[in-house]
């Protein structure tokens, strides 16, 4: 097996960070965390932006190639201000995971409030306009992501609920996306590692012959503050409750000064993938709370690596 080798696992785009605050058409504060989706020949990007006034919302960003990227001019969804909605938004929506299920393409952001944060569910058919369908989950939790299919009948989740401080990952089920239940703990935060303080989810769940592949950001607390990585994890196709694989070593770490220092420093923080036919895997990420990245590398060495873990 022939694979590069570098300061990471994952390989930097050279042309980073391919989106700034100078690449939106309108004033804002910071661009960062944006979820990819391929429709057709398109790379769509639904971007957080967080406005001057402080709170952040969804501008949507469209591309030919996945490297580069024009920002259409006004964003595609707001925090709502009336309606059953609005009291959940008062301090804006935030890191949206976009995921297609059966033809139709589905959205989980945060919606923040005095109450805390509370994960929602929208659905799009054009990228634009959006749906609000249901809040999904209690306040103190967040890093929803949805599975691209139904597993033994049912919708499928995973999130990140916090308990005594901690923050580690769940997975939850639903006959209808709206009504959740059977809340499992699948995976906390390693004692001792580079994601020993919090862990989440971070892409939508990538389904291989290998298992449910579930890239994930993990959080170190350090005397000078925390630091973001991430990394990944293979779940079982029939059981995505059971973990079968996970690295013991982060696949991309914040080393470039565009990851270092920003509105939050040391932060590489994963919103989505696509996968291509020819096996390439581009990783979109958030970089110091202040730009959009993007880092590739083969999907096949990626499940290689997390299975070399064990």
């Amino acid at each position: 097996m022939s694979r590069p080798t570098g300061r990471d696992f994952l390989h930097r785009w050279e042309g980073n960070p391919i989106i700034t605050l100078e690449d939106i058409p309108y004033r804002c504060n910071t661009v960062f965390n944006g979820t990819p989706v391929k429709a057709g020949d398109e790379y769509l990007l639904l971007l957080r932006v967080e406005g001057q006034q402080g709170y952040s919302f969804f501008s949507l960003a469209r591309g030919q190639d996945g490297f580069h990227f024009t920002v259409d001019p006004e964003p595609v969804m707001l925090p709502a201000k009336e309606g059953p909605f609005s009291k959940y938004e008062t301090r804006g929506i935030e890191d949206p995971r976009l995921t297609e299920i059966e033809g139709r393409y589905y959205v989980l952001f945060t919606a923040v409030s005095h109450w805390g944060p509370r994960i929602e569910l929208a659905e799009t058919t054009d990228f634009v306009h959006y749906e609000r369908i249901a809040l999904v989950s209690e306040p103190g939790n967040k890093d929803g992501v949805l599975f691209p299919e139904k597993i033994n009948g049912r919708y499928t989740r995973l999130d990140r609920p916090i308990g005594n401080d901690i923050g580690s990952i769940w997975i939850s089920f639903s006959e209808d996306m709206i009504h959740w239940g059977d809340h499992r703990l699948v995976m906390t935060p390693h004692a001792g590692y580079w994601d020993s303080y919090r862990i989440g989810a971070s892409a939508p769940p990538i389904k291989t012959e290998a298992g449910w592949l579930e890239i994930y950001h993990g959080m170190k607390m350090t005397r000078s503050g925390p630091i973001y990585k991430i990394g990944s994890v293979l779940f079982d196709l029939e059981n995505p409750s059971r973990v079968i694989a996970r690295c013991d070593e982060p696949i991309l770490s914040p080393r470039e000064t565009y990851e270092r220092i920003g509105d939050v420093n040391n932060v590489v923080f994963a919103c989505g993938a696509i996968v291509e036919q020819n096996d390439d895997i581009k990783i979109y990420y958030g970089a110091a709370d202040t730009c959009i990245c993007v880092a590739t590398g083969k999907l096949s060495h990626l499940i290689e690596r997390t299975l070399e873990s064990e």
